[in-house]
């Protein structure tokens, strides 16, 4: 992957790939899939300001598999690989 670091307190993730079969063992279509709300964090910022101006380091780091919301962060692609950009407050916790 190309050098990219996110700034602040901002992450990259990349989503986990989502079940091809339901736990019954119907197989789901690729049109009927919802992409996952799971992902493997790649890179983080170095943290966001506090009020008097000192750099507050991110809970999560590269590697962590971490839940987030529906909607969140932006897609982006680096070096074609889809990748999602979102701030840490999007994460809903780590997983593991």
């Amino acid at each position: 992957m190309t050098k990219f670091r996110p700034l602040h307190d901002r992450v990259v993730v990349r989503r986990l790939k989502s079940e091809e079969k339901t736990a019954g063992g119907i197989i789901i279509p690729e049109t009927a899939k919802e992409k996952p709300m799971e992902g493997e964090v790649i890179s983080v910022g170095a943290g966001a300001r506090n009020e008097q101006g000192q750099i507050v380091p991110l809970d999560v780091k590269a590697g962590d598999r971490v839940l987030f919301g529906k909607w969140s962060g932006t897609e982006v692609t680096i070096d074609g690989e889809e990748l999602l950009i979102m701030k840490e407050s999007d994460i809903m916790g780590v997983v593991g």
